[in-house]
């Protein structure tokens, strides 16, 4: 979908593409908002802020404003600005390659499993196979990095069976959350953080029934801010995708 300048677009996230509860993922709605951009022939990284949570099943106006998209929704009964992408000029650094099979191994360090606050999740929860996109980060032995290897699931395409932007973004998203689980020393949030900004790239397309590697690394702390870096890399090491996050976590 491409927001033409000054015109609107109506935008519904289905359920199935949640984050927290009763909200869209932060990287499938990111990943939207940036499609919008790279179709509108914007070539580089792409920044995504996201002001308040995403409302499901809702009707919501896309709208391209000058250089940026802004996505809005109806709250009582006025017009709530929910988050906007703009294109930047600067280049995105991924995290270092990680084999599939390394990837794949270290899921089974992956925090999520004893104790997931965010469970339904479209991206890194739990969901049955095939539902949702089952991206389980844990540590890899001798790095400081968290890793999954991803299994994209066929029933993720557009129309034309292409797997979109929006599902590589989710891909990108949850695994730099998951990496200060590892990597960083500091004291860990007792409640989970949100995503609050996502920049990121996508370079080749992802295949249905594909394998790759979701790789993502902890880059600091600045109060209630915590930051990540993530990548997602074919087989034989090419880099996909690229993104950098700023999660806050709630007071």
């Amino acid at each position: 979908m491409t927001a033409a300048a000054g015109l609107q677009t109506v935008l519904t996230v289905p359920k199935r593409f949640r984050g927290p509860e009763g909200t869209a993922n932060g990287g499938w709605i990111a990943g939207t908002l940036a499609g919008t951009l790279t179709g509108a022939g914007h070539d580089s990284p792409v920044e995504v802020t996201l002001r308040r949570p995403v409302p499901l099943e809702t009707g919501l106006t896309l709208e391209q404003v000058g250089n940026a998209v802004v996505l809005s929704g109806g709250e009582s009964g006025g017009e709530s600005h929910l988050a906007e992408a703009i294109p930047v000029a600067e280049p995105l650094t991924p995290p270092p390659f990680v084999s599939f099979t390394s990837a794949a191994r270290a899921e089974a360090g992956f925090a999520g499993r004893h104790g997931h606050a965010i469970a339904g999740c479209f991206a890194c929860g739990l969901r049955e196979p095939g539902d949702g996109l089952r991206i389980f980060p844990g540590p890899v032995d001798g790095t400081d990095l968290v890793a999954a290897g991803w299994r994209v699931p066929f029933n993720v395409t557009d129309e034309q069976g292409v797997v979109p932007g929006s599902i590589v973004w989710a891909a990108l998203d949850c695994a730099t959350g998951w990496a200060h689980h590892r990597g960083f020393t500091g004291e860990r949030p007792t409640r989970p953080p949100l995503l609050g900004r996502l920049t990121g790239q996508v370079f080749r397309r992802v295949y249905p029934m594909g394998r790759y590697s979701v790789v993502a690394r902890a880059t600091g702390r600045e109060g209630r801010k915590i930051f990540g870096t993530s990548a997602v890399y074919e087989v034989d090491g090419t880099l996909v995708a690229a993104a950098q996050a700023t999660w806050i976590i709630p007071k």
